[in-house]
Formats: C-alpha cells, sequence, structure tokens
C-alpha cells in the first residue's frame, strides 16, 4: 500500500483520494473499507442514517478492476461520497430523517447523484438531518435518525438540515457529498462544522437553475429549493460542481482586482468570539490585497423577511404530496406525514403550514416583492461594481443541542433571545429567497474551538468565479484543523 494509505486515508481530501485510486497508488475497496470503518467508530455523531456497506465496496471493487487507463477516464473515480437522506438514491432509504417515510425504498436516482456516479464516485451511505429539512439544527428526534452532533463539541450541534453530510464531512468519514439548501441548509452547516458547502444559483427556476432533480429531492418550496454540495475544501466543492454540471471552467482570480461588500447589517448585532474571528479573517483577505466597500442591505433584507415564510410555507402544502405522489411513497399526504413528525419544532411548523399560515402574503411575495429583492441585489452589485458580497455565514458559532424542543431561542451576546432558527437563517435566507449562489468556507476557530464561517454571495450565473474567489480566499486563510 502507499504511504496515503498508511498515513490514515480518511485526511485526503476528495482530488488526493481520486488522484491515489487513478494512478493505482490506492486501491479502491482499500480506501472505502477504511471509511466505513471510520463512520461505523463515529457513529455516536448520528452523522448516518444508513451505510450501503455491501453496494459501496460492490462499486470500488469495480473501480479496482479497470485497468489503469480505463480508470483514468473517470474523474471521481472511487471517490466515496455521503448523500442526504432526502435525496433519491435508487435501492436507498429517502427517509428525510421522519418516521412516515423510514422504511421508504427510491426507485429513482436524482440526476446530480447519476452524474457523479458516472463519473465513478461512490455512495457511501445516506446522512441524517433535520427531519424533513424543515429546520436548522439536525436535532432529530426520529428513532431511526438521532440529533447529529459536531464533531468539534458533540454537546453542540452542527448545523442543519444538512447537518448530517457536514458532520461526516468535520470527523473525515467522506471528503464529499450533497447537501440540500431551501434558506441556508448547506452553507449553515459548513459553517458550523468547519467545512464548505455550495448554494448553486436558481433564480426563477429556468435555465438558470444550475441543479435540475425534480421530483428525486424530497421538497419543500420548488422557487427556494436546490441541492448543492459540499467539501472540506472549496477546491473539492468545485471538483464535484464541475462533474454535476458539466461547467469545470474556473477564471483566474487575482485577489488584488477583486472587490468584495461588506453588507453592513451582516457584520452587527454578531456573537463577540465570532466577531473577533471574521473579523480577523477579513483583515488578512485584505492584507493580501482584496478591496471591500461598505454597503447597505437594511431595505433589501427587510423585504426579504417579509416573504420567506409565506413562500416556504405555501409551497410546502403543494411541493411534498407531489413529491409522495410522483415518488409512489408510502403515504401519500401531507397531513399523513405529519401526523407521524417526530420533532417538536417540525410539528409546529407543519401544523402552521397545514393551517395555511402566510398563504395570503403568498400572490404579492412571487409578483411584486421577490423581483423587487432580485433588482435590488443586482442594483448592489452594479453600482458598487462588486465581485460578490462577504459576510459572516451566522451571527454565532454551534450552540448547545437542545433535546427538548430541537430548537427554541438562542441569545447573541447581551441581545434579547431570539428565535434560533430565524438567527441562523439572518445572512443566508435573503439570496436564497432571490435565488443567488452563496459558498460557506471555514474562516478560523472561536477560542473555544468551535468553526466560524464566512460566505461569499454572488450576481446570479456567477457560481464558477464564486468558486474560484473562495479557492483563492482559501490560499490565504488556509484550513481548519481537525476536530479532536
Amino acid at each position: 500500500m502507499s504511504s496515503l494509505t498508511d498515513a490514515q486515508p480518511w485526511t485526503s481530501g476528495a482530488h488526493q483520494a481520486v488522484f491515489a485510486i487513478r494512478s493505482g497508488h490506492l486501491k479502491a475497496v482499500d480506501y472505502v473499507t477504511a471509511l466505513l470503518a471510520r463512520a461505523e467508530s463515529y457513529s455516536s455523531l448520528h452523522a448516518f442514517i444508513t451505510l450501503e456497506t455491501d453496494s459501496a465496496l460492490a462499486a470500488a471493487s469495480r473501480i479496482d478492476a479497470l485497468t489503469d487507463n480505463e480508470r483514468a477516464r473517470y474523474p471521481l473515480a472511487g471517490l466515496p461520497i455521503a448523500v442526504k437522506a432526502n435525496i433519491n438514491v435508487a435501492g436507498t432509504r429517502t427517509c428525510a430523517g421522519t418516521p412516515a417515510l423510514a422504511g421508504f425504498i427510491a426507485s429513482t436516482t436524482a440526476p446530480t447523484v447519476t452524474r457523479l456516479v458516472d463519473a465513478g464516485a461512490i455512495v457511501l451511505g445516506k446522512t441524517n438531518m433535520h427531519e424533513l429539512a424543515v429546520g436548522i439544527t439536525s436535532t432529530n428526534f426520529s428513532a431511526h435518525a438521532g440529533p447529529v452532533r459536531n464533531p468539534y463539541d458533540r454537546a453542540k450541534i452542527p448545523g442543519g438540515s444538512s447537518g448530517g453530510t457536514a458532520a461526516a464531512l468535520a470527523a473525515r468519514i467522506v471528503a464529499a457529498g450533497l447537501g440540500t439548501d431551501t434558506g441556508g441548509s448547506t452553507r449553515i452547516p459548513a459553517a458550523l462544522t468547519g467545512t464548505a458547502g455550495l448554494r448553486p444559483s436558481v433564480g426563477n427556476g429556468g435555465a438558470e437553475r444550475r441543479y435540475r432533480n425534480g421530483q428525486e429531492v424530497l421538497p419543500i418550496s420548488h422557487t427556494r429549493d436546490t441541492a448543492g454540495p459540499m467539501a472540506r475544501t472549496v477546491a473539492d466543492l468545485a471538483l464535484l460542481d464541475g462533474i454535476a454540471t458539466g461547467d469545470t471552467t474556473l477564471p483566474q482570480i487575482e485577489l488584488t482586482r477583486l472587490r468584495i461588500g461588506l453588507p453592513r447589517e451582516c457584520w452587527r448585532q454578531l456573537d463577540s468570539a465570532l466577531e473577533a474571528t471574521a473579523h480577523a479573517a477579513r483583515e488578512r483577505l485584505e492584507q493580501a490585497g482584496v478591496t471591500f466597500v461598505d454597503v447597505e442591505m437594511a431595505e433589501l433584507m427587510s423585504i426579504s423577511d417579509r416573504i420567506s415564510l409565506p413562500i416556504a410555507f405555501t409551497e410546502l402544502r403543494d411541493d411534498v404530496p407531489a413529491w409522495l405522489a410522483a415518488n409512489s411513497a408510502p403515504v401519500r399526504t401531507l397531513e399523513a406525514v405529519a401526523a407521524r413528525i417526530a420533532s417538536p419544532d417540525v410539528r409546529r411548523i407543519y401544523d402552521a403550514a397545514l393551517a395555511g399560515a402566510f398563504a395570503e402574503g403568498y400572490p404579492d411575495a412571487m409578483r411584486v416583492l421577490r423581483p423587487e429583492l432580485q433588482r435590488r441585489y443586482v442594483s448592489i452589485f452594479e453600482a458598487a461594481g462588486l465581485d460578490a458580497l462577504l459576510f459572516p455565514t451566522t451571527p454565532l458559532p454551534a450552540v448547545d443541542i437542545d433535546d427538548t424542543a430541537g430548537s427554541s431561542v438562542v441569545t447573541i451576546g447581551n441581545g434579547a433571545p431570539v428565535d434560533e432558527m430565524a438567527a441562523y437563517l439572518r445572512h443566508t435566507d435573503p439570496a436564497s429567497i432571490a435565488g443567488l449562489p452563496g459558498l460557506s468556507l471555514p474562516a478560523g476557530l472561536t477560542p473555544t474551538g468551535l468553526p466560524v464561517g464566512i460566505e461569499i454571495d454572488g450576481p446570479l450565473g456567477s457560481d464558477r468565479h464564486l468558486l474560484a474567489i473562495g479557492i483563492a480566499f482559501e490560499s490565504v486563510l488556509g484550513a481548519l484543523p481537525p476536530p479532536c
């Protein structure tokens, strides 16, 4: 075996692992075996709902049986990935972490997964999540799931709803995976676990939608939902995104030519430890030559606040039953799903959606306010000649797991208690509603060892430019030390 295998192969990033397998220096079976063993040893994190042991080893054997020339044709040859449990992979459970779907086996595979697997990736398992993706803690009360724990501090949340994928990445169980993002569900867990997460462009759902998975991903809102890659580095995000979309271009980035907007509203009312870490990262980028420009987004964020819930709550009522029918799920109505919800915070949201909460605001949100939100973003980028916006992904680091309600209230600094979900979504939600791409990458650790993420949002369709900026920032900020 190569030194890569001998020296704990789980420490490798996706690029390193694929290179070692394609070049014949690492057997895919050995790599998968090592990661499956690591997943078992870290089972108390509840990162995975299902490990696909037999199929993963069989796929690895097929990779190893190829000739060197054949294996070289697969850009992800032998790379194990984690897939969130609300994304279809044929023959595996798409349970979305909820009891009503606990035994549901998908018969189709999401196109994004298909593209990765066709490139040689191996689905190691289906990852845990906030039940039905309706939350940001991943504290799941379902008996088959359990609360996901943050590898940097197991008493704390990993963020959500893609918390299982993020925890698996941070714990070095996998180097890459897939989550989904409605209002921050790839980026929030990335920020809280010291990993990287991309929310791809969605726009108005037409040709500008970067990831198309249709009825192969259990939804919340067709206007806002998207699958998205997650990894430990932005470079590995770019690898997955390129395979998933066929767009592999990465522009050259000169830090000294970048103009990055700093939304004042996202640099205020922050946890003091997080603020210090985020400011230190910003200063290092400034010293490397990045030009920062203050921008105002108060009115934009006010519009976002007004339309976030009307869109999500109203579309959930139609989109979930449509998915249940299209996938021949064991239950077919929203009421049947809601009746068996295990997590108290999720039950409250589903009850409110069933009661039609915020529905009266939906038509105005879609016809008037969301287009206005999009126009304001365009104006901000164009007026100041900005490449992107930069801010702390979340206003506070990971908090303790709430094993009573799943999520309740938090305090930021000496402020008054605020709704936990609203607090964590404060920075990630606006661009999500507008359909813009966003990327979270590690900024550093607080004095108590908790990861802090910074986010860069870009104009619609700027995904690869955003990833290139993230890679350049990553070269300045460096990688975080792994959790103990």
